[in-house]
């Protein structure tokens, strides 16, 4: 789970992190007020939406007048934002954040992750922060360190000089990131964090460290005991037939193509999206059903695939297992006529009673591509899907 920029301060705050002086507001009229709150003569506005690339995308702007900052949430407030990570639609604007004007000297990036094949947290930190850190990994990796932390034994302090180091931190700003690592370190474990980006961490004319900005992933498999984090949850942020799916106990990622997959595993799944593009197709979403592929979650994934009006043709990819294939193929058959299926259907069942599954296919009297090949199922669907047009 993603949390906004404020709520990732609100954390930041309770771990003793530096941030600048703000306030987030929902509504464009306290915009001016919340200004003169925060005091000073310059303000950052930024929009608040669970993407990158704001500032590039006119997200984030530098102001001097109280007016300016009313006049930045009438122009975002309840409209959708696009960036480079974002969709062609964007996503919705609900909050605004204002900040006192921090004056750079030097911005730097820091970040912290899951490394799984070490089992430990790994930070990254770069000297070289700011809008382009991409370009610093793709240019200058050079620049970058990666510095595990395991949690077994008490080093941490080497562990943030070391990234100092490579930070170009003087004496002074590596007493001050000794004990700001410590907090990291300590909020991650304790929030489940499965990222942590600041982006950029600054330093500023006086010479102290400030988180200038906070991207913070929950792991979702640890929210049940997290449940003030839950509370932070902003379902406007998430493509609805992915929020929808979620409420459905199905995996779902909507995708550009248009050739909708309907698959039982997610191993099975990329394959099957794998051979669609070997093809010269795209698939429209991963949906992995799951193992137990009833009736009822046939018919949810038909909907939800449905709900995509780029969705040309929708290729079923089942493989039978304990589930048997002819209980799959008259749960797809229903599923079908319930929800009045208009577009064409390529089905592919694979494993236990195969044969009788196919046979329930065709004697379906409904639109059915029934093809017991992957390859031949995938090209027929891509096929299907260039006639659409």
């Amino acid at each position: 789970m993603n949390l906004h920029e404020y709520q990732g301060k609100l954390l930041f705050a309770q771990y003793n992190l530096p941030i600048s002086k703000g306030k987030v507001i929902f509504k464009s009229s306290d915009a001016e007020n919340v200004c003169n709150e925060i005091g000073g003569s310059k303000w950052v506005v930024k929009a608040q939406v669970h993407a990158g690339g704001r500032g590039k995308a006119g997200g984030v702007e530098l102001i001097d007048s109280p007016e300016l900052a009313t006049e930045f949430a009438k122009k975002w407030l309840g409209k959708r934002l696009v960036t480079y990570q974002t969709d062609k639609e964007g996503q919705l604007v609900n909050s605004i954040l204002i900040e006192e004007c921090t004056d750079i000297s030097k911005e730097l990036y820091l970040s912290a992750v899951v490394d799984r094949d070490s089992q430990k947290i790994v930070f990254i930190g770069s000297s070289e922060g700011g809008v382009n850190i991409e370009d610093v990994a793709k240019n200058s990796p050079q620049k970058i360190i990666y510095q595990g932390i395991d949690l077994d034994n008490s080093k941490t302090e080497e562990s943030a000089i070391s990234i100092a180091k490579v930070l170009r931190l003087n004496d002074t700003q590596t007493k001050q990131f000794i004990p700001m690592l410590e907090n990291l370190l300590r909020l991650f474990v304790e929030k489940d964090l499965s990222l942590l980006e600041i982006n950029p961490l600054v330093i500023n004319k006086n010479g102290d460290l400030y988180c200038l900005d906070a991207k913070i992933n929950i792991d979702s498999n640890a929210l049940f005991r997290q449940p003030d984090l839950q509370e932070m949850y902003d379902e406007t942020q998430e493509d609805p037939k992915e929020a929808e799916a979620a409420i459905n106990d199905l995996s779902y990622v909507s995708l550009d193509g248009n050739i909708g997959c309907m698959v039982n595993g997610a191993g099975l799944a990329m394959g099957t999206m794998d051979t669609i593009k070997f093809y010269g197709g795209n698939p429209a979403n991963f949906l992995d059903v799951g193992g137990t592929a009833t009736q009822e979650r046939v018919t949810k994934a038909f909907k939800i695939i449905l709900k995509d009006p780029e969705v040309k043709v929708v290729l079923v990819n089942i493989f039978g297992g304990i589930v048997r294939c002819d209980l799959i193929a008259e749960g797809v058959v229903a599923a079908i006529k319930e929800v009045d299926v208009n577009i064409p259907v390529v089905v592919r069942l694979e494993g236990n009673n195969a044969d009788l599954g196919a046979k329930i296919l065709s004697e379906a009297n409904i639109a059915i591509h029934s093809i017991n090949d992957l390859a031949e199922a995938a090209n027929k669907a891509v096929e299907l899907a260039k006639l659409a047009f």
